[in-house]
């Protein structure tokens, strides 16, 4: 086990990060000290560090980590099927336990929810965020990652993939069964966007589109190797009426069975409530900080008797599902693989201005670029 790690501390908004180094100590009672494999840069983490989502200085952010469990108590680590050597993901979200929405099932939205990289770097043992190449997570927070997924690979959709789930778990809980659809539209080509347009491919949905503002011809075609009929690029070559027409004419006028909501621009909201069929469901996991208010036409929503469901949380479930798909979809590990560029800890600097300038699929830190 290392002696000291670096680790990227969040000085306040609109800042660079700090790189601090700290000891590497023998993690509390409940806790495991893993060992950075792959980090990444969430478009939370962007949404922070520009105070859209509020953030605390002089605290480790980062949720997204995958890491070597190096250190931890053996027993306590065998009641959660762990053991050191394990290579393991971590969980920040804490619910409470006792809520309306815990007892119900549904802690990822728990109303108490509680974060595992809150605590202030300058506390003893320090690492408890992402942005470090040491990391201390509670034990029940760490799932094992199953033989045979590259680390780097489960980063890549760490977070975005266990959001995207979480979405539509939501919709199975409504009783909405999305793998009957024939027809989905995915909004953004971000993470979450590209990562939900890949699962509906996976799961069988018969005609999945994706829109992107402008032209991104990595990420499209990225896109249509996952499956994607077609990328209507808005503003470029296409319209909010010509992608509508285009919709329309392959539905047979009906309008699309689901739109799944992933670029976190409010204008996309009118576009995708215009989309839909009578009863067509909208997923919006992407509206994920204040980017403004938009005009909507709310008797849409009344006369198509629309179903649309927010989610915008995921829990230690939805990791689960996300790793078993993983696991079974092993034909898609090569092209997930390829979206990840690296970064090391002392360069989050210089991550964040080139996740910032949109230029890679995803950023991440790792031990060694």
């Amino acid at each position: 086990m290392k002696k000291t790690a670096k680790c990227a501390v969040f000085a306040g908004h609109n800042v660079p990060f700090e790189v601090r180094e700290y000891p590497v100590t023998t993690p509390p009672a409940g806790y495991g000290a893993s060992e950075l494999l792959a980090s990444g840069v969430c478009g939370t983490d962007l949404h922070i560090h520009t105070g859209r989502l509020g953030g605390e200085a002089e605290t480790i952010i980062g949720h997204e980590f995958v890491g070597r469990l190096v250190a931890c108590d053996p027993a306590e680590a065998a009641e959660y099927g762990l053991q050191i050597g394990d290579n393991v993901i971590a969980d920040i979200a804490v619910p409470c336990g006792e809520c309306p929405l815990c007892l119900t099932g549904d802690d990822a939205n728990c109303v108490k929810m509680q974060c595992t990289n809150e605590d202030h770097v300058d506390h003893a043992p320090h690492l408890f965020g992402g942005y470090a190449e040491v990391n201390y997570t509670p034990l029940s927070n760490l799932l094992k990652i199953p033989e045979g997924l590259n680390p780097r690979m489960v980063c890549t959709f760490a977070c975005p993939g266990p959001t995207a789930i979480h979405a539509f778990s939501l919709a199975k809980r409504a009783n909405i069964d999305v793998l009957s659809m024939k027809t989905a539209v995915v909004q953004g080509l971000g993470p979450v966007g590209m990562f939900a347009a890949m699962w509906l491919c996976a799961m069988g949905v018969e005609n999945v589109y994706a829109i992107s503002v402008g032209t991104n011809p990595v990420r499209e075609k990225l896109a249509v190797d996952f499956g994607v009929k077609k990328v209507f690029r808005l503003g470029q070559d296409a319209t909010e009426e010509s992608l509508t027409a285009e919709l329309m004419e392959v539905t047979g006028g009906l309008g699309v069975d689901l739109v799944f909501e992933a670029s976190g621009a409010p204008a996309a909201i009118p576009v995708g409530l215009s989309l839909l069929r009578n009863r067509g469901v909208y997923l919006v996991p992407g509206q994920y900080s204040n980017h403004g208010d938009i005009a909507i036409s709310p008797q849409l929503i009344t006369f198509k008797a629309l179903q649309i469901l927010g989610s915008s949380q995921y829990s230690m479930v939805d990791v689960r599902e996300y790793l078993a798909f993983l696991a079974e979809h092993t034909e898609l590990h090569e092209k997930i693989l390829a979206l990840g560029t690296g970064y090391t800890v002392e360069n989050v600097n210089k991550a964040f201005e080139d996740a910032y300038a949109g230029k890679n699929i995803k950023t991440m830190l790792v031990p060694e670029a």
